[in-house]
């Protein structure tokens, strides 16, 4: 019995022995597994934003209850891997995590706390965010402030000068995107049979283009960085700009423009910018107004180019009917080359500086600043002098792209990362409309859009003006026959501006020669005989045809109003565009001649404000240009011809481009650098809706009356000139 008993009592120890060890390691797998759900889980909705109380890589997350009965763990190796045995050792039962916790099953005792428990983590949420945000605004203040001696340190020399040029070359791209479409439209027109409404989409499409672009490409510099998505956009604009020089369709050449205006609608935005941040506050408005200076050379190349290339039709060819290369496709082409060169010179350039600060970059944002230091040194003749600088400040950072781990699929990571990038970048436009700056913001969306709806109105409505006085000239000149009786005689000569009314014609030949402007009314052709026409603005006007032959020409029954056509036959007519308008090179010539004289005017403006911006400042530049181009606006009245809107439109342009390079200067220093890009995007943007509102208001009085567009022009600058004085004044202060 005593063997017995003491069988059965060891035997009970055993199994007492046995539960317990089950009980240990059944808590401490428990453990295991809850740390490996906690480190799978997505720590942008599992942590705390206590984390970031703490100070960089010496400190560990906080353990703060969350409302599913888990933990917040911090991430040091040492507590996976020794902490959690030992703070297990002598639990209670109900401690233990019991098996449908695992399934999300929370437990009876657990359902009251638990709606307290989570309201007190997301108050807990919200003042750790709060204080977040107030430690990140205080590091962006302090960075401020030490960037700005930095670039003291560094000096302004060689590198800010080889910026500048490669710049430039984006910047001067731009302005070429502007004309390219206008010198081509009376060349494209030909060859793609472009009626009036098609002209009109083309001439809007590149600013539509440039409106997406701006957004979307100054969004994403500020997330992505300044030179990349500088890169990205430039490459976009020269490939599908090289694109529409071949393209023969007129869908397919308009869809080429479209997205090559979306990528050059980048570069203003990103281009002052980025330039702002290698210049101290006392070079920054003279030398971003020097930088303005490249948007009139991209003008200036853009009209020359096409003074020099599109009339020489001879520099073209064609594969039979179905492909042509005429020589206005060698100007799109030509075109293209300040934006591919800008590519090549802008991968010889770093990233911003300050950029990298507010990323969190240390390391790289110290090289490149040596970089900009050793190099102004040695041009200087210091080569001796070494960068004293050894920490920066960075601002703290809140956003970083979720990891999912080696085993996702790779088009699973991508899909995240864009996701994410798309919420970050709507994110920080929706901030450029926070408290802090939803004044500012509305008050610089009035003066650029003020300033955009005038000056691109007035540029475009001023050459249709030009076109409509010439018309007017070259109608005065018109030479009418009455009753005129014309038999057996050859015409194998130009006939142009004429009308013949009344007019008899027996037994007469039209052949080999171009009719321009010709207007026949109630006349009779008599067993006459046309061929090899060919025909702009001419037309038959109730008309009388008999036993006349058409051969080999252009008069195709569109052209014959009302007319009587009697045993007449039309044979081999030519293929191609009828085109209503006049169309010589003398027309051409004097296009080109004015939008180089037009930008060339900008020159004086341009000198005046990069040697005042800094000395009398921003806001009497921008108010001061704007009231003087508002009361040079009621000179237009005067311009009753074409020498007289040509130097109107010089005098306008050379004094509104100082207002615009003070709106430039204004937009970069108003917004800090986190929302720069973003900030300046939107609102050139802006400019551009304001510009394709403008031409098309504008242009529809042409012909009308002078008074509606310079009313309108006037009504604008006026309103934008009293705006810009109650922006705050950014001269003297440091870059944000």
């Amino acid at each position: 019995m005593d063997d017995d008993g003491r069988y059965r009592d060891g035997r009970s120890d055993f199994i007492r022995g046995a539960k317990d060890i089950a009980k240990v390691a059944k808590k401490r797998v428990g453990k295991k597994v809850g740390r490996g759900v906690d480190k799978m889980a997505d720590e942008y909705t599992k942590r705390s934003y206590r984390r970031f109380e703490e100070e960089d890589d010496d400190d560990d997350y906080a353990s703060v209850p969350s409302n599913d009965s888990g933990y917040y763990r911090n991430d040091s190796r040492a507590n996976d891997d020794e902490g959690h045995s030992d703070s297990t050792e002598g639990h209670d039962e109900d401690d233990e995590i019991y098996e449908g916790e695992y399934q999300g099953i929370p437990r009876a005792d657990s359902d009251k706390a638990g709606g307290m428990d989570s309201t007190v983590a997301q108050a807990q949420q919200f003042r750790d965010l709060s204080a977040y945000e107030g430690e990140r605004k205080k590091d962006q203040e302090e960075l401020a402030q030490q960037y700005e001696t930095i670039l003291q340190e560094c000096g302004h020399g060689k590198f800010q000068w080889m910026l500048y040029f490669v710049l430039g070359l984006a910047l001067m791209a731009d302005g070429v995107e502007i004309f390219v479409v206008g010198f081509v439209l009376p060349s494209a027109e030909k060859d793609m049979c472009l009626s009036e409404p098609n002209k009109g989409m083309l001439g809007l499409i590149v600013y539509l283009g440039m409106m997406v672009g701006a957004f979307v490409w100054g969004g994403l510099a500020d997330r992505i960085g300044r030179r990349q998505t500088l890169l990205i956009s430039l490459s976009i604009n020269s490939v599908f700009a090289f694109f529409s020089s071949f393209v023969q369709g007129y869908s397919s050449f308009l869809f080429c423009r479209l997205v090559s205006g979306v990528g050059i609608g980048g570069s203003i935005p990103i281009v002052f910018s980025y330039y702002s941040e290698f210049l101290a506050q006392e070079k920054r408005g003279e030398h971003l107004s020097w930088l303005c200076m490249f948007w009139m050379i991209g003008g200036i190349y853009a009209s020359a180019m096409a003074w020099a290339i599109i009339p020489h039709y001879g520099w073209s060819f064609q594969m039979g009917s179905a492909y042509q290369f005429h020589s206005w496709r060698v100007f799109v082409l030509v075109c293209a080359f300040p934006s591919v060169v800008a590519i090549c010179a802008l991968t010889t350039m770093p990233e911003s500086p300050r950029w990298y600060l507010e990323n969190g970059k240390h390391d790289e944002a110290w090289m490149i600043l040596k970089q900009v230091h050793d190099t102004n040194m040695r041009a200087k003749g210091y080569p001796e002098r070494v960068f004293s600088v050894t920490t920066i400040k960075t601002v703290k950072q809140m956003d970083e792209l979720l990891d999912m781990g080696d085993g996702a699929a790779w088009y699973v990571k991508w899909r995240l990362k864009l996701t994410t990038l798309f919420h970050q970048v709507w994110k920080n436009f929706q901030a450029v409309f926070s408290p802090e700056y939803r004044r500012t913001t509305y008050m610089m969306m009035a003066v650029w859009f003020s300033m955009s709806f005038s000056y691109y109105g007035l540029t475009v409505w001023f050459p249709d003006m030009i076109k409509y006085l010439q018309k007017q000239e070259y109608a005065s000149r018109t030479k009418v026959f009455v009753k005129e009786r014309v038999d057996h005689v050859t015409f194998n000569f130009t006939l142009e501006n004429q009308v013949h009314r009344q007019g008899k014609y027996f037994n007469d030949k039209f052949m080999n020669l171009k009719m321009k402007s010709m207007v026949f009314e109630d006349s009779l052709f008599e067993e006459c005989y046309f061929e090899d026409i060919t025909s702009s603005n001419t037309f038959f006007k109730n008309c009388t045809f008999i036993a006349t032959l058409f051969y080999n020409t252009d008069l195709f029954k569109y052209r014959l109003i009302n007319c009587k056509l009697t045993n007449s036959t039309f044979l081999h007519n030519k293929e191609g565009c009828l085109l209503s308008d006049i169309s010589d090179e003398n027309n051409a010539y004097m296009v080109y001649f004015v939008s180089f004289l037009g930008t060339l005017a900008v020159l004086p403006g341009n000198i005046v404000s990069a040697l005042l911006m800094d000395k009398i400042g921003r806001l009497r530049m921008l108010a001061g240009s704007s009231v003087i181009s508002c009361i040079s606006c009621f000179f237009l009245s005067f311009g009753n011809s074409e020498s007289a809107m040509i130097a109107l439109l010089c005098l306008f342009g050379g004094i509104s481009i100082a207002s615009w390079n003070a709106l430039d200067v204004l937009t970069v220093e108003l917004y800090p650098s986190d929302k720069r890009t973003t900030a300046f995007g939107f609102l050139n943007a802006l400019c551009k809706l304001a510009a394709v509102l403008g031409i098309s208001i504008f242009t529809s009085f042409v012909g009308i009356t002078k008074a509606v567009p310079i009313l309108f022009a006037s009504g604008a600058l006026a309103v934008g000139s009293f705006l810009a004085l109650k922006l705050p004044e950014t001269r003297g202060q440091v870059l944000q």
